[in-house]
């Protein structure tokens, strides 16, 4: 049988690349990947329908598939996944074009779905196989968790992917060591709320601090990062545990406070204290050295200059490494898509005024780098300048942080990705640093 060719298009968050990641693993060696749709046997595009925007970008992109393959006989065919099927259902009146709509609640279901949408192309049966890596041999996304029970009035993740289902500790530890053998050296834990990770299961031992310490001692692992640790799971028992956890776990924290007025925190519906300054007080006594990301809603319904005003100096005195901020995305089912909306305008502006002021603290933190050697991660060959290549340092968490460009002098070691070198901190940019092997 010839191998069935696949083009994959993953949209949105990790947690859905990882969702693509399984399914292409349980094809196995009886596929193998498409560079364009025209060259498909198969489109995969998994989708994000978390909010506004993200819906469109899903949509435009299963179009431009629609278009590119319309004249081709065979046709490939085109399935959609992910949370755009599981938040609007099967759209087949709006877009006929697709052959195959899969919801994340069938995930386990898919491979077989897409086999007998192929007309038996793929096997009937698919054998336990593990996921194919498509983050290059740098890092991996770990997915510890499906779903979220928090209610959050802005969010639609609860009614899309359901409520938070942790997955079996045993099964993340085999599939660690499956990453770690294909020799990527990083490991990105993720989740909707990753400190929730065993709230929900019977066996009471079984939590994030249970986790870590059997991840901890893998062979190969160089660098385990946490991602969207929430702020209520960070109590003064877990930061002494990572504190002591020592390498290979970063001290790095990804804590989403989303806004620092505890009048808009409440409104919001936020499952933990109102006061955001607690959590971050809590992580730097335990671990001075912690740098810390979180994310932002900034125009929230009934947001005031003086929320507003409130959330700009907390930015400021916090001086967050990295910080992501989001105008406010009026969603569709959700409580706070039902109140009085802020002008789009005014939204963007804060957004922009926010990302104004922590651009200039970004700086003044790298700037004080500069001269420092320091590890890096080597991830992939620059596109625009041979022998320059993109990574990262322990700081830059992958897609959504700051990146290092690398270079080593011409008579020195040849560069790879998946490498780790120490490199001398040359010159800065707002968000990036700029290094040399030394």
């Amino acid at each position: 049988m010839n191998k069935t060719r696949i083009y994959t298009i993953s949209l949105g968050c990790p947690k859905n690349r990882v969702d693509t990641e399984v399914m292409l693993g349980a094809f196995g060696s009886d596929m193998t990947p498409a560079l364009s749709a025209e060259e498909s046997d198969l489109i995969l595009i998994n989708t994000c329908g978390f909010i506004g925007p993200a819906t469109e970008e899903s949509v435009d992109t299963i179009l431009e598939a629609a278009d590119a393959i319309k004249d081709l006989t065979p046709r490939p065919v085109l399935a959609v996944a992910g949370c755009l099927v599981s938040r609007y259902g099967k759209l087949t009146e709006q877009i006929p074009e697709v052959d195959l709509w899969l919801s994340t609640r069938e995930l386990g279901q898919w491979p077989a779905l897409v086999s007998s949408a192929l007309a038996g192309n793929l096997p009937a049966e698919f054998p336990a196989r593990q996921r194919a890596l498509s983050t290059g041999p740098a890092y991996a996304y770990l997915k510890i968790s499906e779903g979220c029970s928090h209610s959050c009035r802005f969010c639609t993740i609860p009614s899309i992917r359901g409520p938070h289902v942790s997955r079996e500790i045993h099964g993340l530890v085999d599939e660690s060591r499956y990453i770690l053998d294909q020799g990527v050296p990083e490991i990105v834990i993720v989740g909707q709320d990753t400190t929730a990770y065993g709230s929900d299961l019977d066996d009471k031992e079984t939590n994030l601090r249970a986790l870590i310490e059997k991840l901890l001692p893998l062979k190969g692992l160089e660098w385990l990062r946490l991602m969207y640790l929430y702020p209520a799971g960070l109590t003064d028992s877990m930061l002494s545990f990572l504190a002591g956890a020592g390498k290979p776990l970063l001290p790095y924290f990804d804590i989403p406070v989303q806004h620092a007025h505890p009048d808009v925190l409440s409104s919001m519906g936020r499952p933990f204290a109102r006061d955001p300054r607690k959590v971050i007080d809590r992580v730097r006594k335990h671990i001075p050295e912690a740098v810390l990301r979180t994310s932002i809603i900034v125009g929230y319904p009934g947001e005031t200059e003086e929320h507003f005003k409130t959330l700009v100096d907390f930015v400021k005195e916090t001086r967050f490494q990295n910080l992501g901020v989001f105008a406010y995305q009026p969603e569709e089912g959700t409580p706070a898509g039902e109140m009085e909306q802020l002008p789009e305008e005014l939204r963007e502006e804060r957004r922009q005024q926010l990302m104004e002021v922590q651009s200039e603290i970004s700086r003044e933190i790298l700037e004080e780098k500069i001269g420092d050697t320091i590890q890096v991660l080597v991830e992939e060959p620059n596109d625009e300048w041979p022998g320059l290549f993109n990574g990262r340092v322990w700081f830059q968490a992958p897609e959504v942080d700051g990146i290092t460009y690398v270079s080593a002098p011409e008579d020195s070691m040849e560069l790879k990705p998946g490498m780790l070198v120490q490199a001398e901190i040359d010159s800065v940019t707002d968000y990036d640093l700029v290094t040399l092997v030394k």
